[in-house]
């Protein structure tokens, strides 16, 4: 059945990126995911590329892209050849719209070419060690200094997503004491440079799965940040952070899909190559079963997914919208990919097998963008229940 969130622009992108990732990616994915990292230079050829200009303004030489199908596609064609992009993710789903949506036109000029090309990744650092993400909690704080020329950021973040390479870094940071009645005011949006005194990337977080992502732990000494890098309106960090979760769940449900989709094209492969009793293991009749239950799954999650990409290229998806796309995408996803690693075998359990990378890169999902258990609660608010 024909997908109708797609046009022939989307098309011609799909078969660039698949013959990219076959021919670029593939090849020397194997090395990246031993060494943990990809390397600097990847993202300067995703940059010629214009992977990361396609939703930015055409005057920084981006395409001015508004359709978040791009990104769809992209997520579908990644997850096909069980590679990653490294830490890019987070530089255009997280800090590329941040950074459209909230800049103004003196730091769009000085940022966005460099994130359309790739010479400035940019990372976003949120959670801190302990605490996790509650607002509430944070302890980074970043009060102006006497001038109001600078702010002088100190403190310690966690769980950021390219923060490895990251040469510009969107920070969550404590600008101002809460009020009363709200624990997350005065939370502010500082972009920091990797290059400031005090800066430091520390460990290389060691993760389950996505391994390639370039995921650190960040400290900040002393760190001057100008004034005029502050990002957005003083103190509502949360407010902006918040605007920008129904897209990030969408992200991370058209991910789930792909994955889920990828997995059931590996284990139909395997299942076909594999022979058991001198019959491939496809002509038995729990393999087909279990293939065709998943294959089911796989079509329900489509037409959610299908559903939240068009009503976000119409503007009209809404945070309960999101919410239930990411959950049902991702739960769905966990029970497709567990099913079709069973139907490996033992190879499904070796490390570089692509079902293996698939089931180990899924996990993250039902815990970034709101753990199932937070979105089920915004589901049940938008009930009245």
């Amino acid at each position: 059945m024909r997908r109708t969130v797609f046009d022939a622009d989307h098309a011609a992108f799909r078969a660039t990126m698949r013959a990219f990732i076959e021919a670029e990616v593939v090849p020397s994915f194997g090395k990246w995911y031993e060494d943990g990292l990809v390397p600097r230079e990847f993202y300067y050829r995703l940059g010629e590329l214009g992977v990361f200009g396609l939703e930015a303004p055409v005057e920084f030489g981006g395409a001015g892209r508004e359709s978040f199908g791009y990104r769809t596609v992209l997520a579908e064609e990644i997850a096909r050849a069980a590679v990653s992009f490294g830490g890019s993710s987070a530089h255009v789903t997280r800090c590329l719209p941040l950074v459209k949506t909230l800049a103004t036109p003196a730091q769009q000029a000085r940022w966005m070419p460099g994130i359309v090309t790739g010479d400035l990744m940019f990372a976003l650092a949120v959670a801190e060690p302990g605490t996790g993400a509650e607002p509430a909690e944070m302890r980074t704080t970043a009060p102006l200094s006497v001038d109001g020329g600078t702010y002088v950021v100190n403190g310690s973040k966690t769980y950021v997503t390219g923060g490895v390479h990251a040469d510009r870094v969107i920070v969550c940071a404590r600008t101002a004491a809460p009020r009363p009645d709200d624990p997350t005011y005065g939370l502010s949006l500082l972009v920091v440079d990797a290059r400031a005194a005090g800066f430091r990337v520390g460990r290389q977080l060691d993760t389950l799965g996505r391994k390639v992502s370039g995921t650190a732990e960040l400290t900040f000494t002393d760190v001057r940040v100008p004034a005029a890098d502050l990002l957005g309106t003083p103190h509502q960090a949360i407010t902006h952070l918040a605007g920008q979760l129904p897209q990030e769940r969408l992200g991370i449900a058209v991910g789930a899909y792909a994955q889920a989709k990828a997995a059931i094209r590996f284990a139909r492969k395997h299942t076909q190559d594999r022979i058991a009793f001198t019959h491939p293991v496809s002509a038995f009749q729990n393999t087909k079963f279990e293939l065709a239950a998943c294959q089911t799954e796989v079509d329900a999650v489509e037409a959610v997914v299908d559903r939240a990409l068009a009503a976000h290229d119409r503007g009209e998806l809404g945070a309960a919208h999101a919410a239930s796309a990411k959950l049902f995408a991702t739960e769905t996803a966990g029970r497709v990919i567990d099913r079709c690693l069973q139907l490996h075998g033992g190879a499904g359990y070796l490390t570089d097998s692509p079902i293996a990378r698939l089931y180990a890169d899924h996990r993250i999902d039902r815990i970034q963008g709101g753990s199932s258990d937070v979105l089920r609660t915004i589901i049940a608010t938008e009930m009245g229940l």
